[in-house]
């Protein structure tokens, strides 16, 4: 019998990551193969585990990468190869996101899936602006309808029913026919002071909104403008965006960030700022693994009680030194009578998980003055064990070659790899100013981010970095570099800020 595979068909929602279904995220990191829409959000794409096989099929509006009939194929047949398929649509795949046309081939063949609903842009982008679809003192009723027709073609849509129903009314995909849409309503007998409003890019740093009634809506969108996707939404709800509006007033509204992090680390900066209301694209630029040979490590561990201090300067240093401990079953009480440093918070946090709280942080985090403050702790005949990446720079130890005397076993215990996503254009997002600044919070991240956008040029990158050897690293390759005043994460949220207000203030002066 031959392994068959099966096809999940996965509502990506609206754009906001945070709006990504539970569901959703867990079904999506265990892909073999990702067959994904251009109406994914960003966010969503930078979850896509590196071991999946991305597909772009592109759909939108006039602009189809592959045919529908070749998308269903598509799932069939990774589906046949024994893959778990994740077909990933923008939105809920069941409102016009074409899931049924998907599952009739499935069906047809014998193809096991399951469907893993959206949260849908109709309800989900009013409400980002500030518009309830329904509310007891307007309307009662919801009406989604496509937007979309063939070019030419008159709308197969009962307008008059539609304005019967005094229900709020959602347009989709309707930008480029809103004059039509608005004059059929108007036809059909709907009062022209209606409120009615378009919403661009609804849960996303894009986020715009323009109200106006029906027969203005067009006028007032021709004199803003409109970027897609949009939606439209036309009932007397409309006219409490203002008085309920609540994205726009968070600090990081309208400003798009990408982080950069290990892959294996979750990142406490990416949900702080989305907690502010940022946008952020989450992208791993760097990958750590333990080394294979870690016998410098285990005769490190085999005369641990030997030790004053050990020091450690990251977050995987700490993860992966009690790992190996663990391995060789060594006892952790040999470790009572040593001292541990911790390069910052970071590390610090990740000891206190372990039950060690370090004798050592230094004022500012970084390798120099971790060097220079153990340095000063040391009478100059210690032992120092540093367990840390093969790529570890130099900073700390120049520091304790301050002090004759130390015997200091620098020892590597993992390596860092440098990768790209996929499914994301990073280099693009800069060139054309899409994306707002980068966030680094290490010197290797800076270097992954590097590898990963060959070509960009870097005077377009705005980087807020956490401390002098990221901003050193960044200023290497030319891009606008600014400091945090202190090297932890809610120092590097303050220094975002700073940036989006400095960013208002240029535009203003333009």
């Amino acid at each position: 019998m031959t392994n068959t595979g099966k096809v999940w068909l996965v509502g990506a929602g609206p754009g906001d990551l945070g709006l990504f279904t539970m569901k959703g995220l867990q079904t999506l990191q265990q892909a073999d193969v990702v067959v994904y829409d251009s109406l994914v959000g960003q966010g969503v794409l930078s979850q896509i585990p590196e071991t999946a096989r991305c597909i772009n099929v592109g759909k939108r509006a006039s602009h189809h990468t592959m045919p529908q009939e070749k998308i269903n194929e598509v799932l069939v047949e990774e589906a046949k190869k024994g893959q778990r398929v994740v077909r990933l649509k923008g939105g809920d795949p069941f409102l016009f996101g074409r899931g049924g046309e998907e599952l009739e081939l499935l069906v047809q063949e014998g193809i096991p899936y399951e469907i893993i609903p959206g949260v849908t842009s109709p309800i989900a982008v009013p409400a980002y602006n500030g518009i309830p679809v329904t509310h007891r003192d307007f309307t009662s009723s919801l009406h989604i309808i496509t937007g979309h027709k063939k070019q030419g073609a008159a709308y197969d849509i009962d307008f008059e029913a539609l304005v019967r129903t005094r229900g709020t009314l959602v347009f989709l995909m309707g930008v480029s026919a809103l004059g039509d849409i608005c004059q059929a309503l108007l036809e059909a007998g709907m009062n022209p002071d209606m409120p009615a409003a378009i919403l661009q890019k609804g849960t996303t740093a894009g986020q715009k909104r323009i109200v106006a009634t029906v027969s203005t809506l067009e006028e007032e969108v021709k004199r803003q403008g409109i970027e897609t996707p949009a939606i439209i939404v036309v009932g007397k709800v409309c006219a409490l965006a203002e008085e309920f509006a609540w994205y726009e007033k968070l600090p990081l509204a309208g400003y798009k960030v990408l982080v950069t992090r290990p892959r294996e680390l979750v990142s406490t900066m990416a949900g702080k700022l989305r907690s502010l209301g940022a946008e952020v694209l989450e992208l791993p630029a760097i990958r750590t693994a333990p080394l294979k040979d870690q016998s410098r490590l285990y005769t490190a561990f085999a005369k641990l009680d030997t030790y004053q201090w050990i020091a450690f300067t990251s977050p995987t240093g700490v993860r992966i030194f009690f790992e190996e401990l663990r391995k060789t079953r060594t006892d952790i009480r040999k470790l009572q009578q040593v001292q541990i440093a911790a390069i910052g918070k970071g590390t610090a946090k990740a000891l206190e998980e372990r039950g060690f709280f370090p004798d050592l942080i230094p004022e500012v985090y970084d390798g120099e003055t971790l060097g220079r403050e153990l340095c000063e702790r040391c009478v100059g005949d210690e032992q120092i064990l540093i367990p840390r990446a093969a790529m570890g720079n130099q900073e700390i130890i120049q520091g304790l070659e301050g002090k004759s005397g130390l015997k200091i076993d620098d020892i590597p215990t993992y390596d860092t790899f440098y990768e790209s996503q996929e499914a994301v254009d990073e280099k693009k997002e800069f060139e054309t100013g899409q994306m707002d600044c980068a966030v680094f919070t290490s010197a290797s991240t800076v270097r992954g981010f590097v590898k990963a956008t060959p070509g960009l040029d870097y005077t377009k990158v705005r980087a807020a970095c956490i401390g002098k050897q990221t901003k050193a690293e960044a200023d290497a390759v030319g891009m606008e570099t600014y400091m945090a005043k202190k090297a932890t994460i809610d120092s590097v949220l303050d220094l975002v800020i700073e940036l989006k207000e400095k960013t208002a203030t240029e535009q203003e002066e333009q």
